[in-house]
């Protein structure tokens, strides 16, 4: 890679002399340009392609904050990193707050600077490469489906290869994921898309009736019959049938779904006459369907009639940017349907949105959303809008941010020492409501949990383990530990420091 071709790095640092060094730091990396101060700095992003930008929190004319603030804005994309030799836990924490990808405290050696801005490049050009695949193949939606992920991608990719084909489709995938879409999707890509679509959900019907409801009774054939009844299978007959939760299916009928399968035919209910039909199967269930193939609860020979192409639809937390996508889709059609003046999201709502497990998938969020237009008013939506349930986890989620953001910070500042984690795991554990630590009980308790080691001597132990074992090479031991290298190397800083002071130990809880 020629100078030219080198990504470009701005440094917005008012020392001329530590702008050099840190240039000489970074040399054949990428192409350092400097700025003595905030305005400068802000110039050179309106007319550069910036891939990173390092800023100093001091500044002659203004704060690297506010930089921070404008690229976040303005340049999302680009990252941050904060250096200052004024480092506290609060200026750490604010920074990674307002967005910053790393933070530096001064001084810090070439290596530092080097692993930091590597690893921070490496991740862009991988995003790079993902986001222009996305570009060329991407597609936002398909028929019903919702979602412009890779791996939505992948299945439109599939029911495209398949639809033509008679072959059955067997579909995978958790509740609330949109397997009856994907099915639908599947018919309509067929050339039996001006044929029907039947499905049925073997899940909603009772056990005695299922068979009827797919075959079909004549008159009389049970109690209650008192007319002849057309099945599923007859009314699907030149399209699709889709079975639905198809691991409810008793076994006694599983056979004779597997004899219909494979002959094309089948009697009704209380008829001895056969019936030929020509029909696309395709199948869907949240199991696993070689787990209930072992356990006996699903016809082995069935399972490899029907599961000739598989299909697996993806959870929404695997789905990416999709959740905010269906998310405002939701929004808008809801809005329409309630007569309500919503038209986007809060960026804290979006951030919870993101970070959420969402167990019940695309369903729960449809039902979220459906709630927060019913009961509120306005035309953006905030957090204090979610559902009551939803909130505590929101509540949950930004209690764990922040605990992560302070032991971040703590392992920056140059003050850090053991003690003070000490005293925070003390407050933590005082102020948990499941704990009483009063009375005749918290002896107990106390030697109970003798054995439990203070966060950061865990920490600790973890991190130097991985170093010796990688023979010293704290580079590789952050990667294996799925950490940044510049991370290690502060902790190491905070130990080194504070090595010389006596250490309290916790005592008991």
């Amino acid at each position: 890679m020629t100078a030219q071709e080198l990504p470009k790095v701005l440094l917005v640092e008012d020392s001329a002399s530590n702008a050099l060094v840190y240039q000489s730091y970074l040399k054949g990396k990428c192409r350092v340009l400097i700025a003595e101060n905030g305005q400068s700095a802000l110039d050179l992003l309106t007319c550069e392609t910036i891939s990173l930008l390092i800023t100093d929190v001091r500044l002659p004319d203004m704060s690297g904050m506010d930089i921070l603030d404008h690229v976040r804005s303005s340049i999302p994309s680009i990252p941050v990193i904060v250096i200052t030799a004024f480092g506290s836990v609060d200026l750490v924490v604010d920074a990674m707050r307002r967005g910053a990808t790393d933070f530096l405290s001064k001084p810090f050696d070439k290596a530092r600077l080097e692993v930091t801005v590597t690893n921070i490049l490496k991740r862009q050009h991988l995003q790079y490469v993902v986001d222009e695949y996305q570009k060329t193949f991407e597609r936002d939606r398909f028929h019903q489906m919702i979602g412009a992920s890779l791996p939505m991608q992948g299945v439109y990719r599939i029911i495209e290869s398949c639809a033509a084909s008679k072959a059955s489709v067997f579909i995978t995938g958790e509740s609330g994921t949109g397997k009856e879409l994907c099915s639908e999707a599947l018919h309509e890509e067929s050339n039996r898309s001006g044929k029907p679509f039947v499905a049925i959900n073997c899940a909603a019907i009772p056990r005695e009736l299922i068979e009827s409801e797919v075959f079909g009774h004549v008159k009389g054939a049970f109690t209650g019959a008192a007319s002849a009844r057309e099945g599923a299978a007859l009314r699907a007959s030149g399209g699709t049938l889709f079975l639905d939760e198809i691991g409810e299916m008793p076994m006694d009928l599983q056979s004779k779904l597997l004899r219909f399968i494979q002959s094309g035919t089948f009697s009704p209910v209380g008829s001895s006459k056969e019936i030929k039909v020509d029909v696309r199967f395709i199948c869907a269930t949240n199991r696993d369907p070689l787990l209930e193939v072992r356990e006996g609860r699903f016809r082995e020979d069935l399972y490899y009639r029907l599961h000739v192409i598989p299909l697996h639809m993806p959870p929404l937390r695997e789905r990416g940017k999709d959740v905010l996508q269906l998310a405002g889709e939701f929004l808008q059609q809801y809005s329409k349907d309630e007569n309500k003046s919503f038209r986007d999201f809060d960026a804290c709502v979006c951030d919870f949105f993101m970070k959420y497990s969402w167990p019940g998938n695309v369903r729960e969020l449809s039902n979220v959303i459906r709630n927060i237009v019913v009961l509120n008013e306005g035309a953006t939506v905030l957090r204090s809008m979610l559902p009551s349930t939803l909130a505590q986890s929101a509540d949950g989620l930004g209690s764990s941010y922040n605990s992560a953001q302070l032991i971040y910070a703590n392992s920056s500042h140059s003050n850090h020492t053991p003690e003070t984690d000490t005293l925070e795991t003390d407050t933590v554990l005082s102020s948990d409501p499941l704990v009483d630590m009063s009375g005749s009980d918290s002896t107990d308790l106390r030697r109970d949990a003798g054995t439990i080691l203070p966060l950061w001597k865990e920490e600790r132990r973890i991190i130097e383990s991985a170093i010796e074992k990688c023979g010293g090479n704290i580079p590789r031991a952050a990667a294996l530990l799925e950490i940044s290298a510049s991370t290690i190397y502060r902790k190491k800083q905070g130990w080194e420091k504070s090595a010389s002071k006596p250490e309290r130990e916790l005592g008991s809880l």
